[in-house]
């Protein structure tokens, strides 16, 4: 797919990419100059959108990952304590 740098700059995204990436208005991105003329445009993960915790909570393998409850970690089953 093609598109153009407009005078400010910008580069539009086609609304079929969009679409199936579901990328809506305000979604920041990073851009990597990879060498002269080629770059990688990587979508940043935004607020409210599935990072790292969400990542393990999909994981198909149970048991290597357990949520915990916020606050102290002392009372934990099987951690040692200080």
């Amino acid at each position: 797919m093609r598109t153009r740098v407009s005078s400010k700059g910008q580069i539009v995204l086609p609304a079929e990419i969009r679409e199936q990436d579901g990328i809506a208005p305000g979604q920041q991105f990073e851009v990597e100059r990879l060498r002269a003329g080629e770059y990688l445009l990587r979508r940043s993960p935004g607020p409210g959108e599935p990072g790292l915790v969400g990542w393990l909570r999909a994981c198909p393998a149970e048991g290597w990952f357990r949520e915990i409850p916020s606050g102290s970690t002392d009372e934990l089953d099987g951690l040692p304590r200080e």
